[in-house]
């Protein structure tokens, strides 16, 4: 089989389509050659959700999606018609191809790992005990529920913080949501190790008491190559000292959509036009 010459892994689209096609363009990404990883958060807050999921899965083959906390949102909405006042999610859940997107949703994977440059994408990050291969395994676990029979019931108990600490006896639902918030919500970590799931705007490096999960002194997946998106307020994209990678630079918010080229480490971006404002 041809392994692709380029993987571009981008950051949160969050159902800016425009940006996307652009940005694409910019890399003169091809479908034939090429493979594209989005890091999560295709959809809401942005004008065109739906053009975007059927966008992407029209890529087939050439793109992989992982799932981001929005994209898990719209999952468990279209179970519970729960719905939040910023969400632009109603394009999608009247369509007349819902059900083949939501299926199609369902089955996108959590993280990736792309071999050629030994990198771990996921959307938010890791827990600090977790090595590569434990999160992978730990992703994969999740992965088989959400595309299984018992999806439902991890949907209707999505939501939570708790527990906010990892421990490998963790059972049922318990253990899912704390995989998910680790994979999909996390940013910061307390001092003694447990999910900051409230924090979400930028570091504070004059605060000991809460550290980004990437910068935790003891992790276990250091040493490994990360991308991950979520977090548009980190104010830069690549953190040497640790080996990672933060794609999420607000497009959304008015703020760009970041490519990056995985073999080379080339950095594309393509400004956004404001779909939200931040607090509003």
């Amino acid at each position: 089989m041809h392994s692709p010459e380029r993987c571009f892994a981008i950051g949160d689209v969050q159902g800016c389509l425009t940006p996307l096609q652009r940005l694409l363009d910019d890399v003169r990404f091809d479908p034939a050659r090429d493979h594209l990883i989005l890091v999560g958060d295709l959809v809401n807050r942005g004008p065109d959700s739906l053009g975007v999921l059927r966008f992407v899965r029209g890529l087939g083959a050439a793109a992989t999606c992982l799932l981001g906390n929005h994209d898990l949102h719209l999952l468990a909405a279209a179970r519970n018609g729960h719905l939040n006042r910023k969400d632009t999610l109603d394009g999608i859940l009247a369509a007349d191809d819902r059900d083949a997107l939501l299926q199609w949703l369902r089955h996108c994977p959590l993280c990736h790992w792309h071999a050629p440059s030994e990198t771990l994408l996921v959307h938010a990050g890791l827990a600090p005990q977790w090595t590569v291969h434990e999160a992978r395994a730990l992703a994969a676990e999740v992965e088989s529920v959400l595309r299984g029979p018992d999806h439902g019931r991890l949907l209707d108990q999505l939501y939570g913080n708790e527990p906010d600490r990892w421990h490998a006896a963790l059972e049922g639902m318990d253990r899912w949501r704390f995989i998910i918030n680790a994979l999909t919500r996390m940013r910061m970590l307390h001092a003694d190790g447990r999910l900051n799931l409230r924090h979400k705007g930028p570091p504070d490096p004059a605060d000991p008491l809460s550290i980004p999960w990437f910068l935790w002194p003891e992790r276990a997946s250091a040493g490994t190559r990360i991308v991950f998106g979520h977090w548009s307020t980190l104010g830069q994209t690549a953190w040497p000292q640790a080996r990672v990678y933060g794609l999420d630079s607000g497009c959304v918010w008015g703020g760009a959509l970041t490519a990056l080229e995985l073999n080379t480490g080339a950095i594309t971006q393509q400004p956004c036009p404001p779909a939200q404002t931040p607090g509003q």
